[in-house]
């Protein structure tokens, strides 16, 4: 057997155990869900985040002694890529094993060189395997009596638990397709189905079955979360519909979610049809497939860049200390690296801000930090970034930038989905909107302390609004687990020299945060703090966060729900 040929095979063989113990994590899920094991399905989610890099890392120790004095032979890479390529030829997920072996090339070569003839730079299959997608979905039809139906879905979809109270579901559930879809879709006429995919999908501490009503060649998308009563039953929380409810289901915003897909792609193109305005590598990211998600991006990013001849420019809004942001103003993205120098008063280092998004990479974002994808050594072309914006970068972030010819590589920058900086939808904002965004903004903060994570840096510039009105959270150098904080009051100032102090005469620690102080995060508007205080005037209490401390170091992990609280069905229990 030639040498590529074993090379070529062995990371095949290293793709393949990776993605199988992907998937023995991924089946757990549903155990953990019965039996109500909320910290280990975060530490599954963590721990499956950190099995491709180990599986790379694994593979890399034989590949290197397979290759030998050849390892960074490019010729030799090229004849293993063309065996590799046989060999997926009929495999149902090649496009992840083709991300797979890119993830090998990029750790031997530390992401230079990366090339088509050696890499899977762009898939020669394309992009998306030709899928089935009727495959992945069971059918119910409508004959006349909608309960029915779902009775069925529900009874398909039971888990080793009783429902709480099935009959009560089955009731909320044809009230809420009645008043909503029965407007939208002939439910009268012949032929509506019910498309409903296969698994669960399992998130934090909910459920959620995934389909679309069809009639007449229209759909309905809809997803029905279900939720465990900690008390050995389940019960339907709701039922959402349409694509912009289930995009914020499987947001950018969220940890990704455990499903038992055997072939991704299949589900993928299900769930895009659901959500057309999703970007298909946002869709593999939220199945667990972040890496593969990264791929896509990259193809897609590409084809975008050479379709257009719009300039790179600064990003709107205030100027981070850490971090330089520029984008297109014909992507939906933005590019972010880390200075070389941070202005005062910020002390640290690049590493140190670099762990800071591994952290949030492997926490439970609670629908409120932004995902991030991370590259090394991204090539742009030189004509398209503004005067302005390369004057920027030579200056703040000189060491991360090489020009070679037309190209201009950028060594390391992290990328996201743009959003509105908070500050400046503030300034256009109705009194309406300004009431809503304000709700949102506190409501962040507070869902990211129940998250055991303090954002540090709360001013309304470090936080983003999405188009369905979301407030996210997207600065993430200050931000450390809540339960390192040590929450204080400011003491009283004892003598008229204290008072009229102008730096704090008492003493303040490295870990002190004071509550009361968070009011300067709305300096300039004051329109924006009076509503905030109207509704969340609490955060400024040190007892609040004290309070959330104390639930977290309990081991009570918070229930975050993708969806508003008034769309929950009424259980007629206390909840």
């Amino acid at each position: 057997m030639l040498r590529q040929e074993r090379f070529a095979r062995t990371i095949l063989n290293g793709f393949e155990a990776y993605f199988a113990e992907f998937q023995n994590i991924t089946l757990a899920a549903r155990s953990r869900f019965e039996n109500a094991d909320w910290p280990g399905m975060q530490e599954a989610s963590r721990q499956r985040i950190d099995l491709y890099k180990e599986k790379t890392i694994q593979v890399n120790t034989y590949v290197e002694l397979i290759a030998g004095e050849r390892l960074r032979d490019f010729e030799f890479w090229r004849e293993a890529k063309a065996i590799y390529s046989r060999l997926i030829e009929d495999h149902d997920n090649f496009e992840i094993a083709e991300t797979f072996y890119n993830s090998v090339f990029c750790a031997v070569f530390d992401h230079h060189q990366i090339r088509d003839e050696y890499a899977f730079v762009f898939s020669p299959r394309g992009d998306m395997p030709p899928a089935d997608v009727s495959r992945v979905y069971r059918t119910y039809r409508l004959r006349g009596d909608l309960g029915a139906l779902l009775a069925a879905v529900l009874e398909d979809y039971a888990f080793d638990l009783p429902f709480e109270d099935r009959e009560r579901d089955i009731r909320n559930l044809v009230a809420a397709i009645e008043s909503y879809v029965a407007p939208r879709l002939d439910l009268a006429g012949e032929g509506v189905e019910f498309h409903v995919l296969e698994p669960h999908f399992f998130r934090n501490k909910s459920a959620y079955v995934v389909g679309r009503i069809v009639s007449d060649g229209k759909t309905m998308p809809m997803v029905l979360p279900i939720l465990h009563n900690e008390s050995g039953g389940v019960y339907v929380d709701t039922i959402l519909f349409g694509s912009d409810k289930l995009s914020v289901i499987f947001s950018f915003t969220r940890s990704y979610f455990f499903v038992n897909a055997s072939i991704p792609s299949q589900y993928v193109l299900f769930l895009q049809q659901l959500m057309p305005a999703k970007p298909i590598s946002e869709i593999y990211s939220a199945m667990g497939h972040n890496k593969h998600g990264k791929t896509y991006y990259y193809r897609c990013a590409f084809r975008h860049m050479t379709s257009t001849t719009d300039k790179f420019i600064i990003a709107p809004g205030i100027k981070g200390m850490v971090m330089s942001v520029f984008t297109l103003p014909s992507y939906d993205f933005v590019f972010k690296i880390i200075k070389d120098r941070f202005t005062p008063p910020k002390e640290m280092t690049r590493e140190q801000v670099k762990e800071k998004y591994r952290l949030v990479k492997r926490w439970d974002r609670a629908g409120r930090m932004a995902d991030t994808q991370e590259f090394t050594n991204l090539a742009f072309a030189r004509e398209r970034f503004s005067d302005e914006l390369m004057e920027e970068l030579l200056e703040v972030a000189p060491s991360l930038i090489e020009e070679h010819g037309k190209a201009l590589v950028i060594r390391h920058v992290y990328v996201e989905r743009r959003m509105t900086p908070l500050n400046l939808y503030l300034q256009k904002a109705t009194d309406e909107q300004v009431v809503a965004v304000m709700d949102e903004y506190g409501n962040a903060i507070k869902q990211l302390a129940a998250a055991n994570i303090f954002p540090g840096d709360m001013l309304l510039k470090n936080f983003g609004v999405t188009r369905h009105g979301r407030v996210v959270f997207y600065d993430y150098d200050e931000i450390q687990p809540l339960t390192e904080c040590n929450f204080r009051e400011i003491p009283k100032p004892r003598t008229e020299a204290e008072e009229m102090a102008s730096k704090p005469w008492y003493t303040v620690g490295p870990n002190d945060i004071f509550p009361e102080e968070f009011r300067l995060f709305f300096s300039g508007n004051q329109r924006a703090r009076k509503v905030f205080d109207s509704m969340h005037s609490d955060i400024y209490a040190a007892s609040f966060w004290r309070g959330l401390q104390e639930q977290v170091s309990s081991g009570y992990i918070e229930s975050f729900f993708p969806y508003r609280r008034k769309l929950r069905f009424d259980r007629g229990v206390a909840d």
